[in-house]
């Protein structure tokens, strides 16, 4: 497939994890990317790639969305697919939470979505196809304990593509929604955002026994690889499928999910949950 032939993706938050993994992937397969991040000194190594751009874009920022839509267009010409990939966890107490935490958890992740695909869609009804897939969790359709407001968001996602989905399909635009269980990134780890100070415990016992859960899950995760195989797939499938629910753990929660009953299921999480 000669270059100027092959199609187009742009993904958001390309700088690690399941972003980064995307990017070389599609890369791989013959693809062009444009690998937005917000500081592209951290893509540097991505960028060594053939056919991968690394271009500046903070979802929080209308300029940085309109300028990095506006750059893959002048480089590449056109935008077959979306990958709204850009977010981070919050955990904590609800209650801990201060207004600019709650604000910039829904910038990122649910104002930021809205935002870069908004400066998308004028193209991809242009051409007449597109796919838009977003990232969100099964966090936005089962509930943690002390996840609320990264499960407001997530489940404000997978709401939103639903819908997008019959609103686009006319203009031959597919809407589709990942939805990864644990995956071994950054985000579940060492740079997961708290609602409260290192060293603190707000909400004693439950919440040290959550956390100690949650530690012992980790080595059951996704790898970054396996979710953008994932990612892949919903991009270049061609069906109406909007919901891809991804790892080994999220399709058994869902399939507990769909047999228990809601006295069941809240049972099961507080049990998963050591609480």
């Amino acid at each position: 497939m000669s270059s100027e032939a092959s199609p187009v993706v742009l993904i958001t938050g390309a700088s690690s994890g399941i972003g980064r993994a995307a990017a070389l992937l599609f890369a791989e397969r013959g693809w062009r990317v444009a690998a937005t991040m917000r500081k592209p000194s951290d893509g540097a190594a991505l960028s060594e790639h053939e056919g991968i751009v690394v271009l500046p874009l903070d979802v929080t920022d209308q300029q940085s969305v309109d300028a990095a839509v506006a750059a893959t267009l002048t480089q590449f010409g056109r935008i077959d697919v979306l990958v709204n990939n850009a977010g981070y966890g919050l955990f904590g107490p609800f209650e801990t939470a201060t207004d600019e935490q709650i604000r910039r958890q829904f910038a990122t992740n649910v104002d930021g979505v809205f935002a870069v695909t908004r400066a998308v869609l004028p193209t991809m009804r242009g051409q007449g196809s597109g796919v838009i897939v977003n990232v969100a969790s099964l966090g936005g359709l089962i509930t943690l304990p002390f996840y609320s407001l990264y499960n407001a968001t997530k489940f404000a996602l997978v709401g939103f593509t639903e819908s997008l989905s019959f609103e686009l399909a006319p203009l031959g635009i597919r809407a589709k929604t990942i939805a990864p269980g644990g995956v071994a990134t950054e985000v579940a780890g060492r740079s997961l955002a708290r609602t409260f100070a290192e060293g603190e415990n707000p909400s004693g016992d439950s919440l040290s026994k959550v956390m100690a859960a949650m530690s012992a899950r980790r080595g059951a995760y996704s790898t970054p690889e396996a979710i953008a195989e994932i990612i892949f797939t919903a991009a270049t499938d061609g069906t109406g499928q909007v919901l891809y629910v991804a790892g080994q753990d999220a399709e058994q929660a869902m399939g507990l999910r769909q047999s228990l009953s809601e006295e069941q299921r809240l049972a099961m999480i507080r049990q998963l949950s050591g609480l």
